[in-house]
């Protein structure tokens, strides 16, 4: 069965040069660019589902893209990866393509971010290109179809790596109801995730980020520690908790966060989220429209969080860095910084899914010219 369905598409894609198709995404992104960002994203999305509809699909996907990327595996919240970059939540918000984004080689995906209930999030326009800049600002405002959909894509889709969900809580949800919406999403998440990320640091949703402060972040870590005990005893399997932070940070809610962190034991803290500064683009004319700042004008900020989280955690508390990152060098330096592994997003936009394996090649050579066996002994070696 699996020769038939599949012949057609084993004949032809050989002939395909992965260069070439790369080469044709750097071409028509252009005229991507003319249309409106978020009517280009659900078109594409649209187009994936179809596609992934039609038999060999994934294998054709697979062998020009994903097989390309070379294995650089690492061991991170318990779960084995085939290499350290995955894709960040925001892209896949209700999982309805996972598939796709597995089969170009990711190391692991996060979905969401996924609220109790569906709501539609902020008026559009709510996605700004800053091309010239390769940043993006969104002020998306936790948009999405709700748990439920979200749950039965996932159920129905054979991903085959690791699947991240990013929880948040409503809008119209007070924060000092917060809690709730965080355990309704942790309870129904659980069974169906390989790891749950704790989002409080999108500055799209009012107040959201006032869950970062040290009283209403150390209940709200105990919180979900505590049901995350519940649920490892009930299911007989335990998922790991990641808690998402922004890098508009003082020195002060750092080390208040780290300590937080090491106090309750969390699994790995994600750094970082978007920014609503503008760093280094003032004279952009998209500057002026709120929301938060992706890509590479984050790459610094982020960076220097990183650092600072690694300085108090040291290793203790695995760090996933994110923030601007296009290339082999950004992502060397992150790791260096005190990342374990990292999550990409703006970089995927703006250089087509070629990336993943530009990154990780890349990475692999470091880990070659170091003499060390693996990518944790060549990140030591240049911490040391």
């Amino acid at each position: 069965m699996r020769a038939r369905c599949l012949s057609g598409y084993d004949r032809v894609a050989p002939t395909i040069d992965p260069s070439e198709l790369f080469l044709f995404y750097r071409l028509i992104r252009p005229l991507l660019f003319l249309f409106d960002p978020e009517t280009v994203h659900r078109a594409t999305f649209a187009a994936l589902r179809a596609l992934y509809a039609l038999p060999g699909t994934r294998t054709v996907v697979r062998r020009l893209v994903g097989a390309r990327v070379p294995t650089l595996p690492l061991e991170l919240m318990g779960m084995k990866l085939k290499n350290p970059i995955g894709l960040a939540a925001g892209l896949d918000k209700n999982a309805e393509c996972p598939q796709a984004f597995a089969d170009c080689g990711f190391g692991w995906l996060e979905v969401g971010t996924v609220t109790p209930r569906p709501q539609p999030g902020n008026p559009r326009p709510r996605l700004f290109r800053l091309t010239p800049a390769g940043a993006i600002i969104n002020r998306m405002g936790f948009n999405n179809a709700g748990m439920a959909l979200l749950l039965d894509h996932l159920y129905r889709a054979e991903i085959g790596c690791p699947v991240g969900i990013n929880i948040g809580k409503n809008k119209d949800t007070p924060n000092e109801e917060a809690i709730q919406d965080y355990l309704t999403c942790l309870r129904a998440v659980y069974p169906h995730a390989d790891y749950v990320t704790v989002n409080i640091s999108s500055p799209n949703t009012p107040g959201l980020r006032e869950l970062q402060d040290a009283d209403q972040l150390d209940t709200l870590l105990a919180t979900l520690k505590a049901e995350q005990a519940k649920l490892h005893a009930s299911h007989g399997r335990y998922v790991p908790i990641a808690l998402k932070i922004a890098p508009d940070l003082s020195n002060e809610q750092i080390e208040a966060i780290a300590s937080l962190l090491l106090n309750h034991r969390f699994d790995a803290v994600i750094a970082t989220n978007t920014t609503i500064t503008r760093p280094g683009i003032e004279g952009d004319l998209s500057t002026h429209e709120a929301g938060g700042l992706s890509g590479r004008p984050l790459r610094p900020l982020a960076t220097e969080i990183i650092h600072r989280l690694y300085r108090i955690l040291q290793g203790r508390v695995p760090i996933i860095g994110v923030g601007g990152i296009e290339s082999a060098d950004d992502a060397w330096e992150k790791l260096v910084a005190g990342a374990e592994a990292l999550q990409i997003y703006t970089g995927f936009i703006y250089k087509g899914p070629d990336i993943v394996r530009e990154i990780v090649a890349g990475l692999a050579v470091r880990v070659r010219a170091s003499g060390c066996a693996t990518l944790a002994e060549a990140i030591a070696k240049s911490r040391a």
